[in-house]
């Protein structure tokens, strides 16, 4: 192999056997003892084992910071404000700082070792999250690789969250995999229906949850979910909702919308709902969404298909979901109110399509998003 490119492997193989015994030594030399952590300026104050994550020592003790990807550091949801010295921030983490956030010393708390006393603040609504246990009442194919799943809480436990907001699923070891993890998902769900989650889950290759979920979950089976979290929700105002999704993007709006229409929320809010796909066979609440158009005169529904195929015979709207979404903008959607966009599904899906109503004259401040982990 030639010695440019040898170089740098052995540099990364070594800089990796070294992290990790680093690691090694650290679990199994250092002892921390006991550490305190105090929480919102002393309105609550644990006494832990040192020596872990910040966010798995609060996940034991019952507080639930969110953390979309589980804890391995590549969603930057589980931030928490630091109030004393825990060393300078990581390399892991200040991709998904903003100046304001370094300048207040907001942190990941998955990156945080605990090493000596803390003091964090956290949202008020952190501890109102809890970790429910469900049952699987539902688990339902909505396409090929789509499944729709609906989770009954035990007993009496009622779970109050607002449209649009997600619950984190604890998968358990199976398989191959060891150690129990967290994944996000929006909740389908209405929230007028307490006492059970529904969620839309695409099969990820690959994906520890997702794999879960649609190769060993089943019905019957008991399942921790925690929750809720998030901060996608309707706003208070009268500007015409934009909304686009693809895939199991459609989950938070699947609850914004039947939410929106049960209770009359906002009733001076025109709704326009964008949905992509590539062929018929990734649509899917094509009926539903059709019907809750006919009674809702409010609500306008646009699915598109980018490859529709002939023996299909699509009659919808056909092409890239950005390039429908800004002739409608441009030629039917009023703007006398307003426009606020509402985007939930892969990031480059949402900046594709922040990209178009910016350029369209809808204010990024007014632009709120779900984005896939």
């Amino acid at each position: 192999m030639n010695p440019v490119v040898l170089g740098p492997l052995v540099v990364s193989g070594i800089s990796a056997i070294l992290a990790f015994v680093i690691a090694v030594v650290d679990k199994f030399v250092n002892d921390y003892g006991e550490v305190s952590i105090d929480i919102n300026h002393g309105k609550k104050s644990l006494k832990v084992r040192g020596g872990s994550m910040l966010l798995g020592t609060l996940a034991g003790e019952n507080i639930f910071v969110p953390s979309a990807c589980g804890g391995r550091g590549s969603c930057g949801a589980c931030k928490v404000r630091v109030l004393s010295d825990v060393g300078p921030m990581l390399p892991t983490e200040t991709p998904y700082m903003n100046q304001e956030e370094i300048a207040n010393n907001v942190r990941l708390s998955c990156q945080i070792k605990l090493k000596k006393d803390i003091a964090i603040e956290l949202s008020e609504e952190i501890f109102s999250v809890k970790k429910y246990k469900s049952k699987v009442i539902s688990h339902k194919d909505l396409t090929y690789d789509i499944k729709e799943t609906v989770f009954k809480l035990d007993g009496a436990d009622k779970i109050e969250f607002k449209s649009g907001q997600y619950v984190q699923i604890v998968v358990p070891p199976y398989g191959e995999i060891k150690e129990s993890v967290q994944r996000a998902y929006s909740m389908s769900s209405k929230p007028g229906d307490q006492d059970r989650v529904e969620l839309l889950t695409r099969l990820v290759p690959g994906g520890i949850a997702t794999t879960y979920m649609h190769k060993f979950m089943k019905e019957g089976d008991t399942v921790e979910l925690v929750g809720p979290f998030g901060d996608f929700h309707v706003h208070d105002t009268p500007a015409t909702m934009v909304c686009v999704a693809g895939g199991s993007g459609m989950a938070p709006f699947k609850s914004m919308f039947w939410d929106l229409f049960t209770t009359g929320s906002f009733p001076e809010k025109e709704i326009w709902y964008f949905f992509g796909a590539r062929t018929t066979r990734d649509m899917f609440y094509l009926d539903e969404l059709r019907e809750l158009e006919k009674k809702w005169p409010r609500f306008h529904f646009v699915p598109a298909l980018s490859e529709p195929k002939a023996e299909e015979n699509w009659q919808g709207e056909s092409g890239l979901i950005t390039v429908v979404l800004e002739r409608f903008i441009k030629e039917k959607i009023a703007k006398d109110k307003g426009l606020e966009g509402y985007l939930c599904g892969s990031p480059g899906m949402i900046d594709a399509c922040i990209a178009v109503m910016t350029h369209n004259g809808i204010s990024e401040s007014d632009i709120y998003y779900d984005k896939f982990a």
